[in-house]
């Protein structure tokens, strides 16, 4: 039986960064706000005769046979990185063909390979005959697998909406993390949400990698500008809750500010033009997405704005994609 999973990614609306354990515990708790949208990742399994392996990445133009599951295990091509760590993981009793792709562009800061990481997990838990207690239990095993494969400090915040869909609230504290998620087809998010590519791919890992390091020094302008990113995020979830929203451009602008004196690499000349190209056209604020450093750019717009500030962006050479937001999976 093929089984073919695909999960959203997301739009970070107020709190990345701080969802990388243990920087939450050093402000004392904090909150993000993230919003599942229609770019999709997809991972697709088809059972095999005799424990043959079949491994097919579609973003990678990698595609490759194994005879049984030891032997892909043993392949030595670093591009296979991702997929031998789930394989280890899982272990499938029998053969297999994994398809796997991405919607999102490469470096978006869409939080792209967590969703791919869910695809794959939930395509495997189905073809294993096993399940996940929680979207945390997933969530914890996921990042957990990340983390090996990228050897770098991983946060959690993105895996949640690829998980659950919807406009998502989460909190951080000492006794772990909950979620809360939220219808958006009532919102307005749809009418204002303009997502820009700047064509450049970002890294997320060495931007928060910076920041973690800053933070274990005590260094005091990082401790500061986490401070205030937790205040901004603590906002928009009140502003989200109580449906403000003509209020969410005046705390992504702070939240910009913040961020880049948080590390001035969050930000580079292709966001500054973006965001100044942008604001001149009418749009109301923008919000770097996920570390930022490239990747992509929430443009927050008027309605009767957002075809002209779409075409200047698209007359630059930045590319406008087509997305909304997502309600909570069923």
């Amino acid at each position: 039986m093929k089984i073919h999973i695909k999960s959203p990614t997301r739009v970070d609306l107020a709190g990345g960064t701080l969802d990388l354990w243990p920087l939450y515990c050093f402000v004392g708790g904090a909150s993000t706000v993230n919003v599942a949208i229609d770019i999709y990742t997809h991972a697709v399994i088809e059972p095999l005769e005799q424990g043959r392996v079949s491994l097919d990445s579609k973003d990678l133009g990698l595609q490759k046979d194994y005879k049984n599951l030891t032997e892909a295990l043993a392949d030595t091509d670093p591009r296979m990185v991702l997929l031998q760590t789930q394989l280890r993981y899982w272990k499938p009793p029998q053969g297999f063909k994994l398809t796997t792709q991405s919607e999102s562009p490469v470096g978006g800061g869409l939080g792209g390979s967590s969703s791919l990481t869910i695809s794959i997990m939930k395509a495997f838990a189905r073809f294993c005959g096993r399940s996940f207690s929680s979207a945390h239990e997933l969530v914890h095993i996921a990042h957990n697998i990340e983390a090996e494969i990228l050897n770098t400090p991983t946060g959690t915040q993105d895996y949640y909406p690829a998980v659950s869909g919807g406009l998502n609230i989460l909190k951080f504290n000492f006794e772990g993390i909950q979620q809360e998620t939220l219808q958006v087809e009532e919102s307005p998010l749809a009418q204002h949400f303009l997502l820009v590519y700047t064509g450049k791919a970002h890294h997320s890992g060495l931007n928060n990698f910076e920041v973690l390091k800053g933070a274990i020094a005590r260094d005091q302008k990082t401790m500061t500008a986490l401070r205030d990113l937790k205040v901004i995020a603590e906002a928009t979830e009140k502003v989200v809750r109580d449906q403000r929203w003509s209020e969410l451009p005046g705390l992504f602008q702070k939240e910009f500010e913040a961020r880049v004196r948080l590390a001035p690499a969050f930000s580079c000349p292709e966001i500054e033009k973006l965001r100044e190209l942008s604001l001149h056209n009418g749009a109301q604020a923008v919000k770097i997405c996920g570390a930022g450093g490239g990747g992509c750019v929430l443009v927050w717009t008027p309605e009767d704005k957002k075809e002209g500030v779409a075409s200047a962006c698209q007359k630059a050479g930045f590319q406008v994609l087509a997305t909304r937001p997502v309600n909570p999976l069923p």
